[in-house]
């Protein structure tokens, strides 16, 4: 007599057979005991609570300690300006540079889940060592040490957060199921709208406690956050839904290149079917949930899949990865070559971006901030960007989306695409913005007498709102669009490394702003001039900066419009 195991064995034989998309996923994902899922017990938002209250505890826990971190510095272990600045600025580049390390362990070994797990701990050891060192007193040699130890600790603990997150919430949704797949453009939203809550009260609520009560309570809440960020996601995890690890990215892109170079003197057949595809038990690419239909561009890659005579005769269980490689796998490179135009026009928009907390926070100091009696400090006017996004997310997928859809008929309202090039033209008109309020702002001080006096000009801070809220929509259309726009169209195998690159992109942002003011300064200071960016900027021309960025912004804008116009969306073979 058949037991219970043996009969829902067999149910769920005859279910696979018969295809049945309502019950199953069908793009290859496995519940936490490794077992085909079932849509009704997992996945959806049901599993993404409990991933987006993590991130909500990790962002607040995140922000708490970088927002204010170089005052700690300088109060705290008593460094100069120029020293903070520094040691402040290497880890900012650590923690968006680690997290190649966890997309590649994500990707090639631990899959997301266990990476972010992992790395979780890591961070909630270095956040206890922030806090013990800020309850030792008075500050020493071996406090400083503490203090480092666990600042690096975080560093490495967010490379194994940051690039495994979204795209492991993206994972919650079945993309052959229609009805999850337009769920997932809400998660992204969320996800984004989650993260600025978070830098929100992290730069108010936490920032106050730091400087008013005490840096030992400071650290401690983003610590005790952090510890029901780790609770939290591990609650979910009989509700998530998981992709197999699928192998090292980087050396399968490797094996490309070297493969097509070793066969650069092999013609290509003119037929696609011709070109070697393992078969699916024996996929070098074992966990991936599809596989990519062969595309006509960049052929000579190719030549990496085309087989030459003696592999014919030997057949495909004895190939050599690094002269032999799939159909698939040649897509794969192909595709993350054809998301790097894309990509490459994200990091003019980041360093725009870091104009809030430089430039226009700088233009904030010499303008009029009472309102009254009432005395607005103008890093308050830089947080007003996170204001704008907390607003405009839920109008965004709850108005502008269902409006727009009727006129484009597509279940997203904008395509990922089109939604990253409007940002991308806002982001011209906040630039712009800043740029007359600064012309304004310059031409009172001709009026009043005050260009040689080192003091504000009668102007109310208040006329920076419109850059701030045109920045703040900027980043709900582009820097979401980004997220979701990588996450659709890399490869199944690689979004955690596709992640990393967006983080990379943010990097590479806030140093082309460092190399774009050395170059401003450079040049206009010349023959004894006071430049664009004195110290006076009563006697300078902010304006000419701010116009310097709204021009290569728009120039980005139009580049990003020729390379979205000739994108090519990857193809599933099946």
């Amino acid at each position: 007599m058949d037991t219970l195991e043996e009969r829902s064995s067999l149910l769920e034989n005859a279910l696979l057979q018969n295809g049945d998309s309502e019950l199953y996923t069908g793009d290859g994902s496995v519940d936490a005991n490794g077992k085909r899922v079932a849509k009704q017990n997992t996945g959806n938002w049901k599993a993404c609570c409990f991933i987006i209250g993590a991130e909500f505890c990790e962002g607040l826990a995140f922000f708490g300690i970088s927002s204010n971190l170089v005052t700690y510095f300088t109060k705290e272990l008593h460094q100069g300006n120029v020293a903070a600045a520094k040691a402040v600025s290497i880890w900012q580049g650590t923690t968006y540079l680690t997290p190649f390390i966890g997309a590649i362990i994500a990707d090639a070994y631990l899959g997301k889940y266990w990476t972010i797990a992992a790395f979780s701990i890591i961070y909630f050891i270095g956040l206890c060592a922030l806090t013990l060192s800020a309850s030792i007193t008075p500050a020493n040699t071996f406090q400083s040490a503490i203090f480092l130890c666990g600042l690096y600790l975080v560093a490495l603990g967010t490379g194994g957060i940051k690039p495994c997150v979204s795209p492991f919430g993206g994972d919650q949704f079945d993309d052959t199921d229609p009805k999850e797949r337009a769920k997932k453009r809400s998660f992204f939203n969320w996800f984004y709208f989650t993260i600025c809550i978070g830098i929100f009260m992290a730069t108010t609520f936490l920032a106050w406690i730091q400087n008013n009560v005490g840096w030992g309570l400071g650290f401690a809440i983003p610590t005790l956050c952090m510890g029901i960020a780790i609770a939290c996601f591990l609650f979910g995890t009989p509700f998530y839904r998981f992709q197999k690890p699928n192998g090292s990215p980087i050396t399968r892109m490797c094996q490309v290149l070297v493969a097509s170079y070793r066969k650069r003197n092999l013609e290509v057949p003119k037929e696609s079917d011709l070109l070697f595809e393992v078969q699916e038990n024996n996929s070098v690419m074992e966990g991936s949930c599809n596989k990519l239909k062969h595309t006509n561009s960049l052929k000579f890659l190719d030549k990496a899949a085309a087989m030459s005579v003696v592999e014919i005769s030997n057949g495909e269980n004895s190939f050599n990865p690094w002269s032999l490689c799939s159909v698939n796998q040649v897509e794969e490179l192909k595709t993350l070559i054809r998301l790097l135009p894309i990509w490459a026009t994200g990091i003019v928009f980041f360093v725009d971006a870091a104009q809030v907390s430089t430039m226009m926070l700088e233009q904030g100091m010499v303008m009029d901030s009472t309102i009254g009696s009432l005395t607005i400090p103008p890093v308050a006017l830089a947080t007003f960007d996170v204001v704008v996004i907390l607003l405009v997310v839920p109008m965004y997928d709850r108005v502008i989306v269902p409006f727009v859809k009727r006129f484009t008929g597509n279940e997203k309202g904008f395509t990922e695409l089109q939604r990253v090039g409007i940002g991308l033209f806002i982001l011209v008109l906040s630039m712009s913005a800043a740029a007359v309020v600064e012309m304004y702002r310059l031409y009172l001080a001709k009026e009043l007498g005050l260009v040689d006096k080192k003091v504000y000009v009668p102007l109310s801070i208040l006329w920076q709102i419109p850059q701030y809220v045109l920045m703040g929509t900027a980043k709900v259309f582009t820097s979401i669009g980004q997220i979701e726009f990588f996450y659709e169209e890399s490869p199944s195998a690689m979004r955690s490394l596709c992640s990393a690159l967006l983080l990379l992109n943010l990097s590479l942002g806030f140093y082309l702003n460092s190399v774009i003011l050395i170059v401003v300064t450079f040049f206009s200071t010349k023959g004894g001039k006071v430049g664009w960016i004195p110290d006076n900027l009563n006697e300078g021309h902010l304006d000419y900066f701010f116009w310097l960025l709204a021009a290569l912004s728009f120039l980005n804008f139009l580049v990003y419009i020729v390379f979205a116009m000739n994108f090519k969306h990857k193809k599933s073979a099946y």
